[in-house]
């Protein structure tokens, strides 16, 4: 096969391979590849970097990889393959095979589910592997099933322990008595899933003055532990009787298969998890061979842990690393806690002094932070050596509620972060961004950017997402949304989506088939068809920002040591509660205004080098440091400031300077030492700064005064910052300096003119680097090295500095011209394509449907009007206006192509002949509508109308107004 042939096939899979030429669309995405592959071929350009070529010719690893969930193990191979062809005809690259329990609203059918690890699963397995293989897929596969995993076969302490603490005020004098069983119902945890064979320990009585000011009068009734009853005397006052309780095998696997829906493992038990990891590949290695040979990854989802939070050693640990015995004070820093681990009462117990208050939240500093020390020695780092010794990627959502946030996802080899859609309805992703809750308006969540900065600071090009977890959207999510979320998770550091998901479900199941949560991506969706569009942009994406390094040199230190102690862990994806609310603002202000920064913490600076004002930590290096809202800090995080700030490195404070040690041992020492570095750092007023924080949280606009005050030149001049526009920088191998810009609004235009520095512009050429057909453009800046923006609602763009000077110039089409006339009098017909039914319409203008008769409709809506183009059309121009859906068009039954995002504009100079032409718009709907209607069906009803939660009425179709228009000279 010759390079060009092989160009223009490569160009072709890109734009969408088998799916592609299911579309009425197939002669412009033939156009598209034939494109693609002259430029990545014409040496008179000089496209011979090898990063424009991955961007234009992405290969199958680049596309997004669907978390695939096996539904109740209800597999069949023959069933696995046709499935794995129908998602490759879609343009996805891989699959991330993930078992889970059938949820109860489906209708099974009365197939067999597998047995995890069974040989007949296994032999499914292999099914999956080798068809894969030879489709070019790539193969992930899940620890276990559900999550957090666990099974059936686990025995003893390798089950997951809970400690809790029941606390009920009394008023003396009285005696109070209380069996061991009414205790042991209190406090019986509100987990997810209880498991059945959990046990009950009482480890701890006590009775305490309420308000407590230290332990001296704590009255210990530890003589009491074995009584089945206990009686405690209650002298007059105010009292709080406290029992601390361990459960044993508190919890089950939530949604975990059969085989593995079993008790929690003990993640905290290295030889518990070593033992496990290992049953799990030797059993599977037993029947198919090294898994290097099938498979990329092993996967671990988020550690939601259920509030797991002990070990048989934690005591001895604690006081190993720690200096002091935590038992004494356990109970009095305990939260009252329910599902994974949420805190449901922050005032439970006694009161305290604020004294002891202070002690206490130093302890539960302690406490996490030796529980989160264990959890990285014996899960995280036992889980690299397993995927080491299989040769295999370690692939996780290295976090979770007691794991370290950042530290936790250091040495993978693929961390990967969420993406949830699941709060649009409160937090309207594309229509707002909000500062008074961060929240609101995003889709990435906020432990993405902690995992993006692990691998920045270690050098890792590939970070992966969950992306499109959706408990919401599941039938109203368009392409266009779809397109939105996916950007968003790119602007917090992701390099690779894994869009969840694709249900095993067979042609057989009643409509809608199978289904767990996600975005609706199954083949009866009306969209499927169109997938290949959104997969080829993402490829694309991905193919470029993998082969290039994202650009910080401004680093944050967060809060969350302070966290730890007042509020406890908050490293899930969308904590309820943040002592630093404003904790992710800073990020978002930074990128919006032309600057890139990583998270960092405490363990990293102190691993960190300063060399020449940096502070350096593997590949990175950061001039500026901000810290957010710190109350606390060790006295030797402080020491390497200082000789950071004494180079030349600048430190600001944002609303505090740290005024405190962490931990409580030798604190008051500790303390005075904090005081003292602070003292010698303000010795550099210029470079040790305290900043206000804005009054209403508006930090795009503080952020732009304070780069403006203290000389901190961003690598891009953002001339009109603005909540829904954001950038990030990469840098090629080969000098290329990339970016990545988004327009985050679902609805509304941006723009705004952005200024690049002479370090980017000085020997290089901006390009345009279309990422819908691999096309790229040359663009000119003005004299001061700027570019004027009008991008599209949900639109972005790749901008690309590198050595090439001539090229085909870009010229992108305007939304809006002279000669402009609104076209009119459309003849509408709607076929459902559920029920089949083809039905008619006259429309003067094109009507959202949810505003007309037809508003529980599916399926594809034609509209078909003529207009006159008069005897020289010349260039003219069609902008559709808003649509809600895929649009396709026909000009006199000739196909002008699909629009699925943002303004949807085509030329028509080539398609309008003298006189009438025919004009035939084609708008595939979403689903949410219809399903609403469908009362009789339990998986339609529970994706739209959920108690508490029910889907609104979702626009539809096409909008307008259709406007034709010249295109000026």
């Amino acid at each position: 096969m010759d390079r060009r042939t092989f160009l223009i096939r490569s160009a072709m899979l890109a734009a969408g391979g088998l799916a592609v030429t299911m579309l009425p669309g197939v002669a412009e995405a033939a156009e598209m590849a034939e494109a693609a592959a002259k430029a990545a071929s014409d040496g008179s350009l000089r496209f011979d970097a090898e990063l424009y070529h991955r961007f234009a010719n992405p290969d199958s690893v680049y596309r997004p990889f669907v978390r695939w969930w096996w539904n109740g193990d209800k597999v069949e191979p023959e069933e696995l393959r046709r499935e794995l062809r129908v998602m490759k005809a879609a343009g996805i690259g891989g699959v991330e095979i993930n078992p889970i329990g059938i949820a109860e609203e489906d209708n099974d059918m009365g197939k067999r589910s597998l047995t995890w690890l069974s040989d007949e699963w296994i032999e499914a397995l292999k099914a999956t592997f080798d068809e894969a293989k030879k489709l070019d897929m790539t193969c992930d596969l899940i620890v276990g099933s559900g999550w957090p995993f666990g099974g059936e076969f686990l025995k003893g302490d390798e089950r997951a322990q809970v400690v809790l603490i029941d606390a009920q005020k009394l008023e003396g004098p009285t005696t109070f008595e209380i069996s061991r069983f009414a205790i042991f119902s209190t406090v019986d945890p509100g987990v997810t899933v209880p498991f059945p064979g959990r046990t009950f320990e009482l480890l701890a009585l006590k009775l305490v003055p309420d308000p407590m000011d230290g332990l001296e009068g704590v009255i210990d009734l530890s003589d009491q532990l074995g009584n089945e009853v206990i009686s405690v005397n209650v002298p007059d006052g105010k009292y709080v009787f406290y029992a601390l309780v361990k459960v044993n095998a508190f919890a089950s696997v939530i949604n975990g298969a059969p085989g593995a829906a079993g008790p929690i493992l003990n993640h905290m038990d290295k030889q518990a998890v070593n033992k496990y990891l290992h049953h799990m590949s030797d059993t599977i290695q037993a029947k198919t061979g090294p898994l290097s040979a099938h498979i990329r990854s092993m996967f671990t989802d988020s550690m939601e842990l259920e509030g797991c939070n002990w070990a048989t050693d934690i005591l001895e640990e604690f006081k190993k690393r720690r200096g002091y015995d935590i038992f004494p004070y356990l109970p009095f820093m305990m939260f009252k806690v329910g599902r994974l681990g949420d805190v449901s009462d922050y005032n439970y117990g006694a009161a305290k002094t604020p004294e002891f208050t202070a002690e206490i939240r130093r302890m539960r500093y302690d406490f996490e932070l030796t529980k989160a020390e264990l959890l990285r020695e014996r899960f995280n780092r036992t889980y690299l050596d397993w995927c080491k010794e299989l040769g295999v990627l370690s692939r996780a959502q290295a976090y979770g509620r007691g794991f370290f946030p950042l530290e936790s996802s250091i040495g993978y080899d693929i961390p990967e972060g969420e993406s949830w859609t699941t709060n649009w309805l409160k937090h309207r992703l594309g229509e707002e961004m909000g500062n008074e809750d961060y929240r609101r308006g995003r889709g990435y969540t906020m432990i993405n950017k902690f995992v993006s900065s692990a691998a920045h600071l270690t050098g890792k090009r590939v970070v992966s997402c969950e992306e499109m977890t959706n408990t919401y959207q599941v039938f109203n999510a368009t392409l266009e949304f779809l397109k939105l979320g996916s950007d968003m998770s790119i602007l917090s550091g992701i390099t690779h989506s894994v869009l969840i998901g694709v249900n095993v479900s067979p042609p057989d199941i009643p409509f809608p088939g199978w289904v767990r949560y996600g975005a609706y991506f199954s083949e009866h969706n009306n969209w499927w068809p169109y997938m290949p569009y959104f997969t080829g942009y993402r490829a694309r994406v991905s193919a470029a920002l993998q082969n290039t390094d994202m650009y910080t040199d401004i680093a944050l230190l967060p809060a969350y040591p302070d966290m730890w102690g007042e509020v406890g862990v908050k490293t899930e994806p969308f904590p309820d509660r943040l002592n630093v609310p404003y904790m992710t603002l800073v990020w978002e202000a930074i990128h919006k205004n032309g600057g890139g920064c990583d998270y960092t913490s405490e363990i990293v600076l102190g691993d960190s080098t300063v060399k020449n004002g940096k502070l350096c930590y593997g590949p990175k290096q950061y001039g500026t440091l901000f810290l957010l809202g710190l109350d606390s800090i060790r006295p030797e995080t402080l020491a390497k400031l200082y000789d950071f700030v004494s180079q030349g490195g600048r430190v600001f404070c944002i609303e505090k300077i740290p005024h405190q040690s962490l931990g409580y041992h030798d604190y008051k020492q500790n303390d005075v030492e904090v005081q003292e570095w602070i003292g010698k750092l303000k010795q550099f007023p210029d470079r040790f700064v305290l900043l206000e924080k804005p009054a209403d949280n508006d930090f795009i606009k503080w952020y732009a005064d304070v780069q403006r005050q203290y000389g901190i030149e961003p690598y891009v001049k953002v001339e009109n910052p603005d909540p829904f526009f954001t950038q990030n920088r990469y840098q090629g191998d080969n000098g290329e300096e990339l970016f990545f810009l988004a327009n985050s609004h679902l609805h509304n235009p941006y723009r705004g003119r952005i200024v690049f520095t002479d370090e980017i512009t000085a020997g290089r050429y901006p390009w345009v680097w279309d990422m819908e057909n691999g096309k790229r453009w040359r663009i000119e800046l003005d004299k001061e090295g700027g570019y004027t923006l009008d991008m599209g609602p949900a639109d972005s763009l790749v901008i690309v500095f590198d050595k090439n000077k001539k090229g085909p110039a870009w010229n992108p089409l305007p939304y809006e011209g002279p000669q402009s006339r609104t076209l009119t009098g459309w003849d509408v017909e709607l076929h459902h394509s559920r029920e089949g039914w083809t039905k008619t319409d006259r429309m003067e203008q094109p009507t959202d449907l949810k505003d007309t008769p037809w508003v529980d409709f599916t399926g594809t809506v034609t509209y078909r009007t003529t207009v006159d183009a008069g005897s020289k059309p010349g260039k003219m121009l069609l902008n559709l206006g808003k649509v809600y859906g895929v649009a396709e068009l026909k000009v006199n039954g000739k196909d002008q192509g699909v629009r699925w995002y943002g303004r949807r504009v085509y030329d028509l100079s080539d398609a309008l002949q003298p006189g009438e032409n025919e004009i035939e718009v084609k708008v595939v709907t979403t689903m949410g509508n219809y399903m609403k209607t469908l009362t009789d069906n339990p998986t339609a009803q529970k994706w739209t109308n959920r108690k508490n939660k029910e889907q609104p009425t979702q626009s539809m179709g096409l909008q307008g107004p259709v406007t034709l228009y010249s295109a000026g000279k």
